[in-house]
């Protein structure tokens, strides 16, 4: 008799946990279901076929706003390992559809994306911009760029060569590449906790590698003079050395008047945010830019105590992956993307 009870309460036991574990895949799938028509699409761009997608807006025929998304650093897939979904949804409530573009190399992406300069970037967002603008169901008339981190380099030269784009959104840009490797570099002893030796020693390697980077060293001879590499791989060597002079200043001029959403993280240790503000105010006209902080945030924009809880991240993008980004974050974007649509309807 207390074998068949032991038995009743073991099967009892597991059935409680397959119906909670599949109320939690319930759950789980719910929350990682968006509002959103995705199509997988091809862009053509310098002879290589690029792998993207475009997310529209659940019902109607458009035609729609589009948000052109531009990558940071980094081999980034299309959905940025669906990071991006929560965003597309959010512009999506706004009636903007949203295409990105898998870097050269990833997924169906033909090329390397380490073989590209801050140029080459751009002229591959043109691209997508071109192909975007034969739709009829996306209005040519409000196609705007989102980009993160690195992007804060391809952006302004996007805007540069395109008058027509309709507003940029910059989160977590850099200005400078060499101010923002010194800032980065200088972060991550801090939170490692390096002495104030270790702290010289490394922004002496730091000078010595970007003497080798103005000489036009090759990895070869950047490996001699160094020893250990660190990490460094050929190609990496080679992707620096194209983009290591990159400074937005300029092509920032050629956004004067083009609407702006600057945004900002508290937490960022890879862009000093206090020099990318001080750049954009002084730049851009006060009337066209918008800044926006989030001080609970790092710099992907994700909740900071999120972000530094593994435990909680991974809960968080499983069960509630919209709640990965810092609060009012997604509102925020498709606030600003629904003033651009009130403002144009009123031109």
């Amino acid at each position: 008799m207390a074998t068949r009870r032991r038995r009743r309460v073991l099967v009892w036991s597991l059935a409680a946990v397959l119906l909670v574990g599949a109320g939690l895949g319930g759950v789980a799938v719910w929350q990682n279901t968006y509002a959103l028509r995705e199509e997988r699409i091809t862009v053509r761009h310098d002879g290589r076929s690029l792998d993207g997608v475009l997310a529209r807006p659940e019902s109607g025929d458009g035609p729609f706003g589009l948000v052109v998304f531009v990558h940071g650093d980094g081999p980034i897939d299309a959905t940025h390992d669906t990071f991006y979904r929560p965003l597309w949804e959010s512009f999506a409530k706004a009636g903007y559809a949203s295409l990105s573009l898998s870097k050269p190399g990833i997924g169906a992406s033909e090329g390397s994306w380490l073989d590209q300069s801050m140029d080459d970037r751009a002229g591959e967002t043109l691209a997508a911009i071109t192909w975007a603008r034969t739709r009829p169901d996306i209005d040519a008339r409000r196609i705007g760029l989102w980009g993160a981190s690195q992007a804060g380099w391809v952006l302004p030269k996007v805007a540069a060569r395109d008058r027509a784009v309709r507003f940029v959104i910059a989160v977590s840009p850099a200005v400078d590449w060499q101010q923002q490797g010194r800032y980065n570099l200088l972060a991550d002893l801090r939170t490692n906790g390096a002495t104030e030796d270790e702290k010289r020693a490394a922004l002496r390697r730091r000078e010595a590698n970007l003497r080798l980077l103005r000489q036009g060293a090759t990895f070869e001879e950047y490996r001699t003079a160094v020893g250990d590499t660190d990490g460094m791989t050929a190609e990496r060597w080679r992707f620096i050395a194209k983009n290591y002079r990159s400074n937005a200043s300029e092509d920032l001029r050629a956004m004067r008047g083009t609407p702006t959403l600057l945004v900002l993280a508290g937490h960022d240790v890879n862009v000093d945010v206090a020099d990318t503000e001080a750049a954009y105010r002084r730049i851009l006209p006060p009337a066209s830019l918008t800044v926006r902080h989030y001080p609970d945030a790092t710099h992907s924009l994700v909740d900071h105590a999120v972000e530094n809880s593994s435990p909680r991240l991974t809960l968080t993008a499983v069960f509630a992956p919209r709640r990965l980004y810092a609060p009012g974050f997604l509102a925020d974007q498709r606030h600003f993307v629904e003033q651009i649509t009130d403002h144009k309807e009123t031109d």
